[in-house]
């Protein structure tokens, strides 16, 4: 039994959290119910039928599930419309797909929050000599660095002024960088500055592990487009693969034709029987949202208690993401946690984390993902590069209680490691 292998000093920490952190956990179930509300008013209005979950095969034209869903998906990110695919394989997937979809020889794009996550780089052309990435088609990139983790106004204003940019890109998330995630109210703010200046100008928000955690999205606030995993929190750790872009309809239109074909766009795309588990996942995504979020939560009350001083977010910080932090200071406190996270996995427990390469990142990897779906990060997952300060990223966490015993499970092999 799990708890049997817990350290009783740890359980008595992690019973005083609860009651600590209560305010906090209230707040988060208000804006849990107000996206619910939002979610379950969107399938009200769609008149979702059962007759929606069936298998469209082929070309799959003509699937009304897949339309409403996409609907759904576009009221609930405050969008015009959406494309909701399960060829979409990530978020870096539909990243590239608007990036390529848009941007053609002689665009300049920038990105307006600094060095995009890793997975990224190779894809714009930061790093590598991929034959397919943005740089190697002829567009520019360059990008504008945050300030204490918010935006450089006027640097960003006075770039804009040039008129020469196609499209401005903003990573709501951190990545695997030490700066905080990005608000809803920064990106509004910025998103007015710019619109100020240059009515043109595409912006685009990478909007992974955001989803749901504040009672805004990107396209509340102006983005033109808004970018997503089905494997974090929109899919609400039911969906088994899948991706979103969401925004304004003829830019919407124009991904869908890099999707498919020009002329084709949205119409076509079999949903390989997916639809039921697209539909519940979305459906279930405020509560999987909730229980990520107070599992971070309760990840940084005891980690910030038991001395780790590098914690970010901190337990009583507001979040616009999922996504916690914690210095861990040696590869050896790295692995061990990660090996806890991962022993106290409902999936490969047996496994034993090691530090490896991973495809897509310059170093070596630990991650802990002992998930129903591989790489799903609304399901707890623990990973980092093994690289000084020995930083460790933790996400998901579909129910609360099971995401405190893992976390409880891998603190108590830090301590008896």
């Amino acid at each position: 039994m799990i708890l049997d292998k817990i350290n009783p000093s740890l359980l008595q920490l992690g019973q005083k959290a609860d009651q600590d952190l209560a305010d906090i956990f209230n707040k988060i179930d208000e804006i849990t119910l107000y996206n619910s509300n939002k979610v379950l008013s969107a399938f009200i209005d769609n008149k979702v039928s059962y007759s929606d979950f069936a298998d469209i095969n082929g070309y799959g034209n003509y699937d009304s599930g897949r339309d409403k869903l996409e609907k759904i998906f576009a009221t609930i990110l405050g969008c015009q419309d959406s494309l909701v695919r399960p060829q979409i394989s990530s978020g870096t997937n539909a990243l590239y797909l608007c990036f390529s979809g848009i941007l053609k020889y002689g665009d300049t794009m920038i990105s307006i929050s600094g060095k995009p996550y890793d997975s990224l780089q190779e894809m714009i052309g930061i790093i590598g000599d991929s034959k397919q990435s943005l740089k190697a088609h002829g567009v520019k990139y360059e990008q504008i660095d945050l300030i204490n983790d918010d935006f450089d106004d006027e640097k960003i204003i006075a770039r804009v002024k040039k008129n020469d940019i196609k499209l401005i890109e903003i990573q709501r998330s951190r990545g695997y960088s030490s700066r905080l995630s990005l608000s809803i109210d920064k990106i509004e703010r910025i998103i007015k500055k710019i619109r100020e200046v240059n009515d043109e100008v595409i912006i685009m928000v990478d909007n992974c592990y955001g989803e749901l955690v504040e009672k805004r999205e990107p396209g509340d606030v102006g983005a033109d487009l808004v970018v997503g995993s089905l494997m974090k929190n929109l899919g609400g750790g039911i969906a088994s693969t899948g991706g979103y872009i969401a925004g304004n309809s003829d830019l919407v239109n124009l991904v869908a034709e890099r999707l498919t074909a020009p002329g084709i766009g949205k119409e076509q795309g079999a949903n390989f029987n997916l639809n039921n588990s697209f539909f519940k996942g979305v459906f279930n995504a405020p509560t999987a949202v909730n229980s990520a979020l107070k599992t971070a939560i309760f990840s940084a009350y005891m980690l910030e208690k038991l001395g780790f001083d590098n914690v970010s977010p901190k337990y009583n910080q507001e979040r616009t993401d999922i996504i916690q932090t914690v210095q861990l200071n040696s590869k050896e406190n790295l692995v061990n946690f990660t090996q806890g996270i991962q022993s106290s996995s409902p999936i490969d427990s047996f496994v034993k984390v090691m530090a490896a390469p991973m495809p897509g990142y310059p170093f070596d990897e630990v991650m802990a993902a002992g998930s129903f779906t591989q790489g799903s990060t609304i399901e707890l997952s623990a990973d980092a590069p093994v690289v000084e300060p020995y930083t460790l990223y933790m996400q998901g966490g579909l129910s609360y209680q099971y995401g405190k015993l893992s976390i409880l499970l891998a603190l108590t092999n830090i301590k008896q490691n």
